[in-house]
């Protein structure tokens, strides 16, 4: 029996994992994040910046509210949830502004923006006010981990083909040509379609058809 509880608690936290990393990856699965996958991974340390902050917000405001999911009246569940994402957005501002002021300007208005990022919200409303904080760190972290490396994926194509670098130290001849589109929203854009597309065949993850 003991050997059977310990089976199933390892399953559930390989199923956490499995979740936030691949099956269901907030960016290329669920589709959610996108607006910061396009806009802020142009280099590859900006795309590290934006999602090492929002595995922060996504872990520290799911922990609160699991620790506090007991007393949120159901009526104001959503605007305790802003209240607490938008307190730790704030956090991060700060912490990038004093420490890491030219990253902060590159991000610009995305940092701000963490606040209405549908991630942070929908692990809050989907799992850490139903399950307790031991099970809503690990959820939170594996959903931060696989936006993370989604956006330095895309990051470490755009930076390559637009200035021929990546982290800022010169890979390709200083002859390369940079490819403009990289540089812009629409360069993210293809980028991510063809990562999406790779990824959904690899794993065989595609949306059901609808028939009449």
């Amino acid at each position: 029996m003991r050997r059977k509880f310990i089976r199933m608690r390892y399953t559930k936290w390989f199923n956490i994992s499995r979740d936030g990393l691949s099956r269901n990856n907030p960016i290329v699965i669920a589709v959610l994040g996108i607006c910061s996958a396009l806009a802020v991974t142009n280099r590859v340390e900006n795309a590290i910046a934006m999602g090492a902050a929002v595995t922060f917000v996504i872990i520290a405001s799911s922990l609160i509210t699991s620790s506090i999911r007991s007393f949120i009246p159901t009526r104001v569940r959503m605007i305790t949830y802003m209240v607490i994402i938008s307190s730790l957005v704030i956090v991060v501002q700060m912490f990038l502004q004093a420490y890491f002021p030219n990253i902060y300007s590159a991000l610009g208005a995305y940092v701000g923006l963490i606040i209405t990022n549908c991630i942070v919200m929908g692990r809050n409303e989907a799992f850490a006010v139903k399950n307790p904080m031991k099970f809503t760190f690990f959820d939170g972290f594996a959903n931060g981990l696989g936006y993370t490396y989604i956006l330095i994926l895309i990051a470490a194509v755009r930076e390559i083909l637009a200035f021929g670098t990546i982290l800022n130290y010169q890979v390709l001849p200083d002859a390369w040509e940079g490819w403009v589109v990289m540089a812009i929203a629409p360069g993210g854009f293809f980028v991510l379609g063809i990562l999406i597309w790779i990824i959904r065949d690899l794993t065989n993850n595609y949306d059901e058809e609808v028939t009449a």
